[in-house]
């Protein structure tokens, strides 16, 4: 992690406790910010707040922190149970509610409303032209999208709407920075850069199970051995969950062709409630033995 920011430090709103959500409040609460975590649910509140301990202690472990600085960064993360309780004029929220347009356009419209500086949506594939509806200065509107784990991977994707002005762009890349991240600016079109060529791969994989060209094991293996990626895509997949891989599919494929749409093996896997990692089971049985759990 970067060295802690000083006492001043800005402070920012992090909107949905899912698996995004807690990554992006744990890089930014490491890196020294005060964070508001959004979670209507109580359980997922727990849950987040489990996570975020974990992944603490896991980097204790490792030699990235120590005890007393790990404690004092978790000491910052607040947790609210509406986006209406956000603090006025936060420096940055981020929106990581599932990819559902009329959900997100209520929580930005809430997010708003709260008048912060920078709002962003974390979305991996909806329109920010579309979204800035929601807003009330779409010049102070864009894309943040990360990557999972947020921990590990060092990319966030800024998207730049019509109506986004270069200095909120800026200052997203800043933000980026900030917490030990890279940034690459794109405009704003469908699956932006990173889900369009994500997607590809991981329906691909999927077809190749139904198909029985291999295992998801065998699949993943080969991906990150022949290609160094950090996580295979069924892996992955599991990770974000079945039901938001379907959903991007479902939404690009409406956009981009039938090449994005989803594979029948992912719309039953869904349909049966094999969600991934939070159901406890999809392409792989969660939770992973011990060797394969830990935060990279």
């Amino acid at each position: 992690m970067v060295d802690a920011v000083p006492q001043n430090a800005q402070r920012v709103g992090v909107v949905g406790a899912g698996t995004m959500g807690v990554g992006i409040v744990y890089v930014f609460a490491m890196a020294g910010y005060e964070v508001f975590l959004v979670e209507p649910n109580a359980d997922g509140t727990a849950r987040a707040l489990a996570t975020l301990q974990d992944a603490a202690a896991n980097a204790v472990t490792r030699g990235k922190m120590n005890r007393a600085d790990a404690d004092t960064n978790l000491a910052r993360v607040h947790t609210l149970v509406t986006a209406d309780a956000l603090p006025e004029a936060l420096d940055l929220v981020i929106e990581t509610v599932p990819e559902r347009r009329a959900l997100k356009e209520r929580v930005l419209g809430q997010i708003a409303a709260r008048a912060p500086k920078l709002i962003a949506s974390n979305t991996s594939a909806m329109s920010i032209d579309a979204l800035a509806g929601a807003v009330s200065d779409p010049a102070t509107f864009m894309g943040m999208h990360f990557f999972n784990p947020v921990w590990s991977l060092k990319l966030v994707e800024v998207i730049r709407g019509a109506q986004t002005n270069a200095d909120s762009i800026s200052q997203a890349c800043g933000f980026a920075e900030a917490i030990g991240k890279s940034s690459v600016v794109v405009s704003d079109s469908p699956g932006f850069a990173t889900s369009r060529l994500d997607l590809v791969q991981t329906l691909e994989a999927i077809r190749m199970v139904e198909d029985g060209v291999a295992s998801a094991a065998d699949i993943d293996r080969a991906i990150t051995t022949a290609y160094r990626h950090p996580v295979g895509p069924l892996r992955l997949s599991d990770m974000v969950g079945l039901d938001v891989r379907l959903d991007i599919a479902q939404q690009l494929a409406g956009t981009l062709g039938a090449h994005f749409a989803p594979p029948k093996l992912l719309q039953d896997m869904v349909a049966r409630g094999e969600l991934g990692q939070k159901s406890g089971k999809g392409f792989y049985d969660w939770p992973l033995p011990e060797t394969h759990s830990k935060t990279e």
